[in-house]
């Protein structure tokens, strides 16, 4: 079976998604006549104007709703154009995850572009969090347009990297002017240090970032305070150490932690708060069902409670 590319355009209203897959569209580049499925899922201010695409290779299929957006119906209209190649204006009051649940077996992501207003983002980040995550978490490159010089870069740069830390942010102004972020994130902790001691306020950075990259602690010895939990999945003298997180609101919290194994951990009680010193090793685990790290404790004391019990990235 051939593989369908999607490239999948996120924002909200007067974001600039269309004026940018209109560009895209008419750009003789990317456009070489593969006959491409271009999926409306809003109806925004601006309209597209076919007469300028590279080719008349473009069909429009307009999405009313998010029911409507299902397998069978996506896999009708590839089929009825004949298309090569998918393009989606996704409407940002929907889920991705619910696109991306739905999406033909076939159909795989090959780009994810969100594109936001930068005088509108930060009332949208505060009033509708739950959904400007749900748009940045997975996105390639996520452009601020409309940007003003008297913005702080360093505002948006903190909601995009608390969701995302791969993702390229570029700023364009009025008149069309681009620049790319390059703050850089410095972890807040040493990871060459002799015992990794990682802040209670840390939790959150810390699992992202080892989450991204096993490898880089490999054979480190970190330091940390988190609450014990208990699986019959595991040997006996493992156990869950970590914390609940929350990454953008209340309804998306979910307890995140790591193996750790002790042998006296059935004598550890759930929900008990410790501070661990423990050597980490990358192997193999049946609890993760494939290759993460195992903490190998080397020290183990009770601990009292974070004044934040909940991690955060703020």
């Amino acid at each position: 079976m051939n593989q369908i590319p999607v490239y999948l355009f996120t924002g909200f209203l007067e974001a600039g998604k269309t004026k940018f897959i209109q560009e895209t569209l008419a750009d003789p580049r990317f456009n070489q006549g593969e006959r491409t499925l271009l999926l409306l899922c809003e109806e925004g201010v601006e309209e597209y104007d076919p007469s300028t695409f590279a080719g008349p290779n473009v069909f429009i299929r307009e999405v009313e709703s998010s029911d409507q957006l299902t397998a069978a119906f996506m896999s009708a209209a590839l089929r009825d154009c004949r298309a090569e190649r998918v393009m989606v204006e996704y409407n940002g009051m929907w889920l991705l995850d619910d696109l991306y649940q739905r999406l033909p077996e076939a159909w795989v992501v090959a780009q994810e572009f969100l594109f936001c207003d930068a005088g509108t983002f930060l009332t949208y980040n505060a009033n509708m969090r739950q959904l400007v995550y749900d748009k940045l978490k997975s996105c390639e490159l996520v452009v601020f347009n409309r940007w003003r010089p008297d913005m702080d870069q360093m505002e948006f740069h903190k909601i995009v990297r608390a969701a995302n830390r791969r993702c390229d942010i570029a700023y364009e102004a009025a008149d069309g002017q681009v620049t790319y972020d390059e703050i850089q994130d410095p972890l807040p902790f040493d990871l060459n240090a002799p015992v990794v001691d990682i802040a209670d306020e840390d939790y959150a950075l810390f699992y992202a970032d080892l989450s991204e990259d096993f490898s880089k602690y490999d054979g480190k010895t970190l330091r940390y305070k988190a609450m014990v939990a208990h699986s019959p999945r595991l040997p006996k003298d493992d156990f869950v150490f970590g914390r609940q997180l929350m990454t953008c609101c209340a309804n998306d919290i979910q307890f995140t932690g790591l193996i750790c194994r002790w042998p006296d951990a059935p004598t550890l009680e759930k929900g008990q708060w410790l501070t661990v010193t423990a050597k980490v090793e990358l192997k193999w685990h049946r609890g993760y069902g494939k290759k993460g790290p195992v903490l190998n404790v080397l020290e183990l004391h009770p601990a009292a409670p974070p004044a934040q019990p909940v991690a955060t990235f703020y």
